[in-house]
């Protein structure tokens, strides 16, 4: 029958529209019914009782207000099965957008980005068909032929006998049409998926491409990837038009029984005009809305398999998800502590982090440093409630902070990544994402402290100028202080540094590194340190390697007795 439960789940929500859609559909099928009636009236009196039009006028207007009111009925049942689709891919949409924002940077990452963008999008849209056709027309193709069976049978029982026998062919056929034409389907939005993932990437990765000269490798691959997508999707239209072809054929011949058997009973004069005219007319109309059930079975398919794959990430377990949320007060004079804390990423073999402890005290300076793939990241996502502890637990003093909401606890929280994204909105905007309630005079002065004021000023646009996809206008030292801005906006409790200053040239990197120095003070601040010169300044730097701790200390005590710390600093000449 091709119904899915999460799908008819959605249903709940928007009962009122699709029992609208149902309830016009039948209004209008006894508009049919009254229309059949009245113009057997019409043709029986004009031809057998030889009326004149106008002593049969009353008779064409009644017909002609039933064919009115049947265009009406027919109108609103679309209206409101085009509304019960509309509500329910928008609240589908906003729960798929809202999972993914709670599964966080450390799914998205693990995922291809191309494949839930092309979800989000045609996916959703592709269950249009599914509940504005197929679902209202699953329950109007039972609904409405056995309202025209209700007035048939009174009329002529063998008519309404034949009526009953052949109408269950349609959907045999189709079902059976349809199980293989399902399979198929699911492979093409397979394989769509996957061709919208390919093409992001190969966009995405467009100037490698060129600059190592494999541009045109993979325009080949690209007319590879398409045409086995052509290849699917012609083999699920072949499908479709096979199975269209045989409801026809099988509606056909059902009519066709019905008028040769009418045909003769009239023949012999077994049966009277009107009522043979009456059923004649009916026929099409009975058979009409299987056809289209067979018609829209095909254009919902699309719909479910878009499903499997929309459920499955409404479906997935989310690390942060919390039975008990607190608010609690500000954290900024709060201790951090890690007590044996253990992570391992989803399919890796080795733990990314075994059995760390670490307290950070309030208006500290921590630095975190090791090779990569010691932990150091791992270590912030924890802490960004990214995602939460395999074993172990953080405290904010003696709160458990699985227990604060996540919203209310990053509040407390800024992060200067060394790779910052940057939207394709204004300059304005972009630092406003860190507090969107500030006003313009407060935007200037975080810019200002960040030393990227003047340079916004001296473009034609000011702080209405768009970055692009990316922040793509501007350098990496610009997007690295518009980062900062956005930190010195937030004016959050915890700073954490992913080591901003890396990559960029001496000029812009002592520049950031004086509004890092401004930002630091008087709040706790947590280092990822790659440049080793950067964390001098840190009241204690701990040592990770292969996600353990293995040293702490200052940066003189490590120096005097550290290993690991010191062999680090001697390596790297600082």
């Amino acid at each position: 029958m091709n119904l899915d439960k999460n799908l008819l789940a959605l249903l709940k929500t928007t009962k009122i529209p699709f029992l609208l859609t149902i309830l016009f559909a039948l209004f209008a099928t006894v508009m049919i019914i009254l229309q059949a009636d009245t113009l057997s009236y019409v043709l029986n009196d004009v031809f057998l009782a030889d009326k004149k039009i106008h002593q049969v006028s009353s008779l064409i207007i009644y017909f002609t207000i039933y064919s009115i009111l049947r265009a009406i009925f027919s109108w609103l049942e679309h209206s409101q099965a085009n509304k019960t689709a509309s509500y329910i891919k928008q609240e589908l949409r906003e729960q798929l957008v809202d999972k993914i924002v709670r599964l966080g940077p450390v799914f998205t990452r693990s995922e291809e980005s191309g494949e839930i963008s092309n979800t989000l999008t045609a996916g959703i849209d592709s269950l249009d068909a599914y509940f504005s056709q197929y679902l209202p027309q699953l329950l109007i193709s039972v609904l409405v032929p056995l309202t025209i069976l209700v007035f048939v049978f009174p009329i002529d029982l063998l008519s309404g006998i034949v009526f009953l026998i052949t109408a269950p062919l349609i959907p045999l056929f189709m079902f059976l049409i349809g199980n293989s034409a399902d399979k198929l389907s699911k492979k093409q939005w397979k394989k769509m998926s996957r061709m919208s993932a390919f093409f992001l990437d190969v966009f995405q990765g467009l100037l490698t491409l060129k600059i190592f000269g494999r541009s045109k490798d993979y325009l080949h691959k690209i007319s590879e990837v398409s045409e086995d997508f052509r290849r699917s999707t012609m083999k699920v239209l072949r499908i479709a038009f096979l199975s269209a072809m045989v409801l026809e054929l099988v509606a056909a011949l059902s009519t066709a029984i019905i008028a040769v058997e009418i045909g003769l009973r009239l023949l012999y004069a077994k049966m009277i005009f009107r009522e043979a005219i009456f059923i004649l007319i009916l026929a099409p109309e009975f058979y009409q809305t299987l056809r289209l059930l067979g018609t829209r079975f095909h254009a919902g398919m699309e719909g479910t398999a878009a499903a499997e794959r929309i459920f499955k990430l409404l479906h997935l377990s989310e690390t942060n998800e919390e039975s008990a949320m607190l608010r609690q007060e500000k954290v900024s004079s709060k201790l951090i502590i890690f007590r044996n804390v253990t992570y391992t990423y989803p399919g890796a073999i080795h733990r990314a982090l075994d059995r760390v402890n670490i307290v950070i005290e309030p208006d500290k300076k921590i630095a975190f440093v090791g090779p990569k793939g010691a932990g150091k990241s791992t270590l912030t996502y924890l802490l960004l409630k990214f995602m939460v502890p395999d074993s172990g637990e953080i405290l904010i003093s003696d709160f458990p902070l699985n227990s604060i909401e996540p919203e209310f606890w990053r509040a407390q929280l800024s992060w200067v990544s060394q790779d910052p994204f940057l939207f394709h909105r204004t300059v304005m905007d972009n630092i406003k994402i860190a507090r969107p309630l500030a006003t313009d005079e407060q935007v200037y002065i975080a810019a200002q402290k960040a030393h990227i004021h003047d340079y916004i000023t001296s473009l034609n646009n000011g702080y209405d100028t768009l970055l692009g996809e990316r922040g793509i206008r501007f350098s990496g030292g610009e997007a690295q202080r518009i980062t900062l801005a956005r930190a010195f906006l937030k004016d959050a409790a915890i700073l954490i540094l992913d080591e901003p200053t890396a990559n960029l040239d001496p000029e812009i990197e002592q520049k950031i590194t004086e509004a890092i120095d401004e930002l630091s003070r008087n709040r706790m601040v947590i280092t990822i340190a790659h440049k080793l010169k950067t964390v001098k300044k840190a009241d204690i730097i701990i040592a990770l390697s292969e996600g353990k701790v293995v040293e702490t200390g200052s940066h003189q005590s490590l120096m005097e007795k550290g290993t690991i710390y010191r062999k680090m600093v001697e390596a790297r000449g600082v």
